[in-house]
């Protein structure tokens, strides 16, 4: 009888552990591509590509900071491109991080311009410093 109280207990331990993980700690980096061509996003020794009108998400990236670059497709006819914005750059991941960039653009009498702005799921209170 003993013997299967301390089991049961063990088991409802290792239950209640494994319940009260939270599964949504995982980091996220994702890519919503908004602009007139597809995009490639390098980012941790691989290139993925984001196609126009696509949401792209790139699960369980270690903590860390990591660069990433953007190269893009053009219009044809395109004969000035530009770039502004977070179109490349560093991020950081901690513990359950999200960063979204968003990638947009115009194109105007020749000239191609693509937009990308960041955000993330961080705390920046830290960050800031009072003047």
């Amino acid at each position: 009888m003993k013997k299967q109280v301390i089991i049961i207990s063990i088991l409802f331990l290792f239950a209640l552990v494994l319940t009260s993980c939270d599964p949504d700690l995982e980091n996220k980096f994702t890519f919503k591509n908004y602009s007139a061509g597809k995009v490639l996003i390098n980012f941790r020794g691989s290139l993925y590509e984001v196609n126009q009108g696509v949401s792209f998400t790139i699960n369980d990236v270690p903590k860390g900071t990591y660069s990433y670059t953007t190269t893009y497709e053009v219009p044809v006819g395109t004969e000035t491109t530009s770039s502004e914005g977070d179109v490349e750059g560093s991020v950081i991941f901690k513990a359950s991080t999200r960063i979204l960039v968003v990638f947009s653009s115009t194109f105007n009498e020749g000239a191609y311009t693509i937009y990308a702005t960041i955000s993330n799921s961080d705390d920046q209170s830290e960050s800031i410093t009072d003047p």
